[in-house]
């Protein structure tokens, strides 16, 4: 039996039939009961405005879950128990008197959870519904991303919310801080003094961070191209893994001690203006191209796009931070649509040793690299140099990788799904997981200075073929400190 102990709750899902619901909350939602880590008396509400037949609604719930949980998770019995806990109910989320609604359905004992997985505009008045019906001061509010476009947006958002829920109550989902591998960047850096001692200026190197993907658009037109890779990866994802990577030892594992080192790092972030946003950005969109061997179009040639937009769909920047521990060591950071793989990855280069004694060739082989795979297989590996096998070898060299593949080492264990622990977390009340306002007040004000310096400058995003690492400029970006990404073919 689980170990862990949640407290009973209604989980009242806001957003129930959109298609991050369907696809990834619901099916989370249910493995976490297949697990046994949902409380007898969880409840679950199904939360949208579309009326008509609640059993409708509650089999297209059913039939999503089937779609997006394999096939050998689906137990008859589990999920007949999980549709036991669904309840739908059709209300509009701006209107009072539909709070009474939900009132009802919710009782007047139980820890009430309200996920909002609807546009951040109407976060407010959601909010300002649960306390008119007296359920806010029992809530707690999980925002989903984006939490506005800018930082004067952010700030309306939050402090929208913050007028009815205390921060101790305010989830703030960055979904990539849910997965397995970025959870073991703690226990990698902070238990393993193999790694904490050379974790600075002295032993690294350069940083790489990389999330690239496959797909385009989706037909998530009229949502990316208000936004671009920048707002909506750069801001949170990236940034959230480079805080990680470089934050100092928080003093505990608790949320704001974690957090406050985390502000710390954004705060160190030095801001690129003037002439440097040419050498260290580049933004790019990408043309028509192939993918898996098929051809697939551009940016501009997508269903019911904007044949004059220039928004990025990729970004790949140098970023560097103003403190002790990481002074000189640049960190490359970079993301993009229809990329050649998807791949989310960090790749941290140690320094190469002062005195080399090996055969000159094989010079640039030396230099380890710890290689952090968020996915598509999540694992670590360390890549180190060996003396290659054999009687005709000499000291010939060879590297390769100490590695750990999660789903190899631990086969008795699934890896969870992100938005799994996510849920988890937020159910047993703990914050670690999640941002804080001023994180994201912090991450947004260092992404407004280059979204202005890229106004001022009329810079035009650079063209790049779909199936490809980006623009030939971000090869150039790293390049030009004598270096290149890594496992780029």
């Amino acid at each position: 039996m689980p170990s862990i102990i949640v407290e009973p709750c209604t989980f009242a899902l806001f957003g129930a039939l959109g298609d991050l619901a369907l696809r990834k909350l619901f099916p989370a939602l249910y493995q976490l009961d297949r697990a046994g880590l949902l409380h007898a008396d969880t409840q679950i509400l199904a939360l949208a405005r579309d009326a008509g037949d609640a059993q409708l609604y509650l089999q297209q719930i059913e039939q999503h879950l089937r779609r997006h949980v394999p096939a050998a998770e689906v137990d008859a019995a589990v999920l007949q128990r999980f549709q036991a806990r669904l309840s739908y109910l059709s209300m509009d989320f701006l209107e009072a008197d539909d709070y009474l609604l939900l009132a009802e359905q919710v009782g007047s004992s139980e820890r009430l959870i309200a996920y909002f997985a609807t546009p951040a505009s109407v976060y407010g008045g959601i909010c300002a519904n649960l306390a008119a019906v007296g359920l806010a001061e029992r809530t707690r509010a999980v925002l989903e991303k984006p939490i506005g476009h800018d930082l004067e947006s952010s700030r309306a958002v939050n402090d929208a919310v913050a007028q009815y829920f205390p921060e101790t109550r305010i989830y703030r989902i960055d979904h990539y801080l849910g997965k397995e591998t970025v959870q073991n960047l703690i226990a990698l850096r902070f238990a393993n003094s193999l790694f904490e001692t050379q974790w600075n200026q002295n032993h690294i190197s350069h940083v790489e961070i990389t999330v690239a993907e496959k797909v385009g658009i989706e037909g998530r037109w009229g949502y990316f191209d208000q936004a671009g890779q920048l707002r909506d990866m750069i801001q949170n994802h990236l940034l959230q893994l480079l805080c990680l990577i470089a934050m100092d030892p928080p003093s505990d594992l608790s949320a704001d001690s974690i957090r406050d080192e985390k502000v710390k790092v954004l705060r160190a972030l030095a801001p690129i203006t003037g002439e440097q946003l040419s050498q260290q950005v580049v933004r790019g969109q990408y043309v028509a191209g192939s993918s898996d061997g098929k051809a697939v179009p551009g940016y501009l040639e997508e269903e019911n796009s904007n044949t004059r937009s220039d928004t990025e769909t990729f970004v790949a920047l140098r970023a560097d931070i103003r403190n002790w521990r990481w002074a000189g060591v640049p960190f490359y950071l970079r993301t993009g649509k229809r990329m050649a793989e998807k791949m989310s990855q960090i790749v941290i280069h140690f320094k190469v040793p002062p005195h080399y004694i090996f055969d000159p060739e094989q010079r640039q082989l030396i230099g380890n690299k710890l290689i952090i795979r968020l996915q598509p297989d999540e694992g670590i590996a360390l890549q180190v140099m060996t003396k290659d096998q054999g009687l005709d070898k000499g000291m010939q060299l060879r590297s390769g990788p100490l590695q750990l593949n999660f789903s190899d080492t631990y086969r008795s264990a699934r890896v969870p799904d992100a938005y799994e622990r996510l849920l988890l977390e937020v159910m047993r009340g703990n914050q670690n997981l999640f941002v804080r306002k001023d994180e994201i007040e912090h991450a947004w004000q260092w992404c407004d200075q280059l979204i202005a310096g890229w106004k001022r400058q009329g810079d035009a995003p650079k063209p790049y073929a779909a199936g490809t690492w980006g623009p030939m400029g971000s090869i150039a970006l790293i390049t030009r400190d004598g270096r290149s990404w890594y496992g780029d073919l």
